[in-house]
């Protein structure tokens, strides 16, 4: 074996290349083509750097390799390698443990994981994908995270199908930490379509450049491929696998995740399990077992007395792993007698357990339709325990409404009967005084269903306007690209209009720059006049719809003043409220500048504010004197809202039933942390602004209110909050039309793959549940379960709670999961919020999110709830 190929093997070892990689000679070197996939041969190595700081022979060195999108990509040896480099590396591999495989083994190895990889193509419905192969082969791309910073690396789609492997030149990575899942991507997108690659716009094609966008708050992958074909495989071999992934139901995709468990558990991949790899295996998901119960499970499949278990086998401890006597439990129950559900006793149980208001024969046979896997039982219109399953695993078991996951209020009313959501320094993606700032923080909140977002506009260099938070050191962007992801976005979650809030601190010259970039960028998504017939109210967001309003700074009424005569430019009061820092000491650490109390302001930008005019408070209005115009707007701080609510709360709520209030954080949050917003919505505030970026229970509870009516953005308020003479006031609650009280009771039955979320602990999760109401200050409760230790994949509880709601329309349910720990800290495993009226009543799954509000693939709790009068 030549040095160039002991040296290639010895980089593999150290960066855990997964099993059957292997470089190959050729005539000129090393070749990194994958035989199965061979990770490149770095350009350079220090060998000082691994061996020592022993100086490199000057006989010994590499040919960097030409980039794939220029030759063929292979790295080559020159002449003169040095003898004790070899003896070197066999000693070191030697060390490491790193025995060569045979080579029909390694064949072996490959064939097997051809075989995994093409039936799970088979499940996704994609076998023989010509896109799919391609991935499976695996490609040599381009990494670009700056100008400065270009890498080569060889991505390639694993066995599984739902994970990419992904090359490091990291000498102490670990094999985990290379892979990332499908299941984690936001997007994927074609083109110079962030900010990474819009850099490279002009020196590579578009049609060669794709970017992977991620759920979390991790940094966006930009790749450059050799060829456009390669960026199509790739783009569209994602596509496919994120949409067949998104189809499956959930026990597929529950079995698809127990299957890549076993393989990954069968370490010697010779398709048999020991009882060593039987605890692993319980391991992986998240299950601590003790030895003895661990042997009775092996010994109980363990028909053929091996000491080993193969297929019938494994398929018998697949089977006894995955039974839920919960659901045997309520099957039997539903069933009676019978093995099978028939139409009559399916129609008896979604009445009487499930409450379904359209509860019939033909909702029966519909669900039979739809989840009975037994084409015999659906034959005989019956529907099996498997089914049962399915359908309580589905959108029509689950917890959520699903007649709430489409739009189904009434969208025709005035744009102030509705809560918006809204975020508050939307180009942030951390902090307040030294975070970045980025377009892909406006694209992540459109994709939330956000319909406010915030816009703080500063003189720029090259007559530019940027956005950043002003006088703090947090990055700037330009205004022209924020407008242009905000194009591109507006409207793929929500056609309901989009409020862009304007915080206005440029010069005259670069108000008119900003002036005709958005008549440029937005071009007919802009409302730049009122609509006809709409000058004495609010527009609905149905007459709003396709349409992007500016709030901002005005001169003079609804209509522009002066017509074309109209003076340029006008001297107007300045709140700018997103930028007040109310705390001096908060305001002592950034960079000192004085608050002006007036800005000029061009008549071009004026013009362009039409339904969101901003003002100072002036007091509520009272009967005999006027009050704010329709189209006025005012900003209040949370502090301040919070002592209106205390001192006049039903005043807000009247006012709020003509007027739009926009609520922002208090100024001392600088580290972007956000207050609860259930107190302004209860005063009937609207666009009630929070950061975002930051995860936590605030933004999982203002994630749940906004599911409702489809996601849209817009939640219709209820009546007692619309009315004109409304009485209501959260803070002195009395009888009225909303005092509806209900006694809810939720039964916390089990728990279904709970995620372990700290990966740097070895222990299994002990998982604790808690349940807790928001709403008005009276409702306000939370109740806990206890705590399961070392289960997180079926833990068991049977706990049941109450609570009285007395406003049942203002309350939402939070269900809360922790890893539990003595300690410290319990780690958070997932929650799901869910407004009361939208929470459906029998034996229900709730599907869990993570921190950041994305929803984890199977991990679910089993409840039952009820709603009384």
């Amino acid at each position: 074996m030549d040095l160039s190929h002991s040296i290639s093997r010895f980089w593999l070892l150290l960066r855990g290349a997964p099993p059957g990689f292997r470089s190959r000679p050729t005539s000129t070197g090393i070749c990194p083509a994958p035989l199965g996939l061979a990770p490149p041969l770095p350009a350079q190595i220090s060998l000082s750097r691994l061996l020592g700081s022993r100086p490199r022979p000057s006989g010994l060195g590499l040919r960097p390799c030409s980039p794939p999108w220029k030759a063929s990509g292979c790295c080559s040896t020159v002449p003169g390698q040095a003898p004790w480099v070899t003896g070197a590396l066999r000693s070191i591999m030697q060390f490491l443990g790193g025995r060569r495989r045979s080579r029909s083994r390694e064949l072996y190895l490959l064939e097997q994981s051809r075989r995994v990889a093409a039936l799970n193509g088979q499940r996704l419905g994609l076998q023989d994908d010509e896109d799919l192969q391609a991935l499976l082969k695996g490609s040599q791309l381009l990494k670009v995270k700056s100008n400065s910073w270009r890498r080569e690396r060889f991505y390639k789609l694993q066995e599984d199908c739902k994970t990419i492997w992904q090359e490091s030149r990291k000498v102490m990575r670990t094999p985990e930490s290379q892979l990332f899942s499908i299941e984690d991507i936001q997007e994927v997108r074609m083109g110079h379509r962030t900010e990474g690659l819009e850099k490279f716009a002009r020196d590579v094609p578009e049609d060669r450049c794709f970017s992977i966008v991620f759920k979390d708050q991790r940094n966006t992958l930009d790749l450059i491929t050799p060829s456009s074909a390669d960026a199509q495989h790739w783009v569209r071999g994602l596509h496919k696998i994120i949409h067949h992934s998104g189809a499956m139901d959930q026990r597929q995709k529950l079995q698809h995740w127990i299957h890549s468990c076993l393989r990954k558990a069968d370490k010697n991949k010779d398709n048999k399990m020991s009882f060593k790899e039987l605890q692993n295996f319980l391991k992986e998901l998240n299950i601590q077992a003790d030895d003895s119960y661990a042997r009775k499970i092996f010994r109980e499949c363990d028909h053929s007395q091996t000491n080993s278990l193969e297929d019938e086998e494994i398929e018998a401890f697949y089977k006894m792993l995955t039974q839920r006597e919960e659901i045997d439990q309520t099957f039997a129950e539903a069933a009676g007698s019978e093995e099978t559900l028939s139409v009559d006793h399916l129609v008896t149980f979604l009445q009487h357990q499930q409450r379904e208001e359209a509860a019939g024969p033909a909702l029966a046979l519909s669900l039979i339709e739809r989840y009975e896997p037994s084409e015999t039982a659906k034959a005989q219109r019956q529907m099996t325990k498997d089914g049962f399953l399915m359908y309580l695993l589905s959108a029509d078991g689950s917890a959520f409404s699903l007649a709430h996951r489409r739009v189904y209020q009434d969208m025709s009313q005035p744009l102030s009967h509705y809560l918006v959501s809204s975020s508050h320094n939307t180009y942030l993606l951390e902090d307040q005084l030294t975070g970045p700032s980025s377009t892909e923080a406006y694209i992540r909140a459109l994709c939330k269903g956000c319909r406010c977002l915030e816009l703080d506009c500063w003189d720029g260099p090259n007559q530019e306007p940027v956005i950043y938070h002003g006088y703090t050191f947090t990055s700037k962007i330009l205004f022209c690209d924020v407008l242009r992801a905000i194009r591109d976005y507006a409207f793929k979650v929500s056609p309901y209009p989009v409020i862009l809030s304007l915080e206005n601190h440029c010069s005259l010259e670069q108000q008119r720059v900003m002036a005709r970039h958005l008549r440029a960028t937005l071009g007919p998504m802009l409302l730049d006049q009122p609509l006809d017939g709409v000058t004495t109210s609010l527009p609905s967001p149905e007459q709003l719809k396709g349409k992007i309003l500016l709030k901002g700074k005005k001169l003079g009424g609804l209509l522009p003043p002066g017509g074309e005569g109209g003076p340029e430019a006008t001297v107007v009061s300045d709140e700018d409220e997103a930028a007040e820092m109310e705390d001096e000491a908060v305001r002592s650490r950034v960079q000192h500048k004085p608050r002006e109390d007036k800005i000029r302001l061009v008549k071009e930008l004026s013009d362009m504010v039409i339904y969101c005019k901003s003002v100072h408070f002036r007091g509520f209005s009272s009967p005999g004197t006027p009050g704010q115009a329709f189209y006025e707007m005012v900003s209040f701080s949370e502090n301040r809202v919070l002592r209106l609510l205390q001192e006049s709360g039903n005043s807000l709520v009247r006012h709020n039933v003509s007027h739009l209030s926009r609520i922002y954080p208090a100024g001392w949050r600088t580290d972007s942390s956000n207050y609860s917003p259930v107190e302004m919505w209860n005063g009937g505030c609207q666009i009630v602004a929070l950061n975002f970026q930051t995860p936590g229970p605030e933004m999982d509870v203002y994630q749940g209110r906004f599911q409702d009516n489809g996601g849209c953005g817009y939640v219709l308020k209820p009546a007692f909050l619309r009315e004109p003479d409304s009485t209501f006031n959260s803070r002195a609650l009395a009888q009225g039309p909303w005092w509806t009280q209900k006694r809810l009771s939720v039964r916390i039955i089990s728990g279904q793959q709970l995620p372990k979320v700290n990966k740097s602990k070895n222990s299994i999760v002990d998982p604790k549940v808690t349940v807790e109401i928001h709403g008005v200050g009276r409702d306000v409760a939370s109740r806990q379960t206890t705590v399961v230790t070392n289960n997180g994949f079926n833990p068991r509880w049977d706990m049941e709670f109450e609570f009285e709601v007395a406003v049942p329309e203002l309350a939402l349910v939070r269900f809360v999961v922790e890893d539990y720990d003595a300690s410290s800290k319990n780690d958070f495993i997932g929650q799901s919020t869910i407004p009361l009226n939208s929470l459906k009543q029998g034996y229900r799954h709730v599907h869990l999110l993570s921190k950041n509000g994305d929803q984890y693939p199977s991990a679910t709790l089993f409840v039952k709830v009820s709603l009384e009068d």
